[in-house]
């Protein structure tokens, strides 16, 4: 009878337990989320006076009175396309240059055996905690006497080789067993093949959480692109969305417009590689 008792205490706590972890879990959801929701809502109210208005008030989340019209003012005032041709450009030049630059220097790093390898280890690291605009100004001197200034390459040449990418591709190849590599040399296939065959075909989870971090990086990357960029042949989305902040009247509903449509790729990009995300996510915690 006791057992019993004890039993049915147990389940009750235990569904009181996944209860109290659902409604934390809806409750970060809601928190994550709202934003997002309030922008989306906001870019469909044409009428500039009911969203000031409704800005503060339960009602910004009802899209009321739909409409595109924000949508057509962005492409009417301003060459949209041009700024997310530029942007998608310049990103995906920086991952897929990259994921090789990358992912060669964190196979050096963890699976060969060199001097100075521990040496240039810690630089890396000691790198990822340096912050850019620390450097910026250096750098702006040196692309400047250079003359790179405003083209696409002073926007992805200087941020290929990325330190906390190379530090995460090195973590991840350090617990691919090394007895795939003796394999290969045994049968004598150089280090460049073991690295373009083997490894890289086991590193999806690394590849698609290194793209997906620098790909959030440079979308939103705002300061260097201000910097080294004068006129709107080479800007991003992210420096063309100023021209709103400079223009009177401002518009919040084309500027929420502008966000939303600056805000869809990335989350196409995630949902599309959200499953080697979350497991390199997951193995990288389980390693520690």
């Amino acid at each position: 009878m006791l057992d019993a008792e004890r039993r049915w205490g147990m389940r009750r706590v235990r569904r009181a337990t996944g209860g109290l972890h659902m409604l934390l879990l809806l409750f970060f959801a809601f928190v994550f989320l709202a934003p997002l929701w309030i922008m989306w809502v906001s870019s469909l109210k044409a009428d500039e006076f009911q969203l000031l208005t409704e800005m503060g008030t339960w009602r910004i989340f009802v899209p009321s009175h739909p409409s595109l019209q924000n949508y057509f003012d962005v492409f009417r005032r301003m060459p949209f396309q041009r700024f997310f041709l530029n942007s998608t450009i310049i990103v995906t030049s920086i991952v897929a240059a990259g994921s090789v630059v990358n992912s060669m220097a964190g196979y050096a790093l963890a699976r060969m055996r060199w001097l100075g390898r521990g040496l240039v280890l810690s630089l890396i690291v000691s790198l990822i905690i340096i912050p850019f605009e620390g450097v910026a100004i250096p750098l702006l001197l040196i692309v400047n006497r250079l003359g790179w200034l405003d083209s696409y390459r002073v926007q992805i040449i200087p941020f290929i080789a990325h330190p906390f990418s190379i530090y995460l591709f090195y973590q991840f190849f350090i617990g691919i067993p090394k007895d795939f590599d003796e394999a290969a040399l045994v049968d004598g296939a150089s280090r460049l093949r073991i690295y373009w065959n083997i490894i890289l075909p086991l590193s999806k989870p690394v590849l698609a959480t290194v793209a997906i971090l620098q790909f959030l990086e440079y979308w939103g990357a705002f300061l260097w692109p201000l910097m080294v960029t004068r006129g709107f042949e080479y800007r991003p989305l992210t420096v063309g969305m100023q021209t709103f902040f400079g223009q009177w009247p401002r518009e919040w509903g084309d500027i929420m417009a502008f966000a939303t449509m600056m805000t869809i790729p990335t989350l196409v990009l995630f949902l599309a590689f959200q499953r080697w995300f979350i497991q390199s996510v997951a193995s990288a915690g389980v390693k520690g």
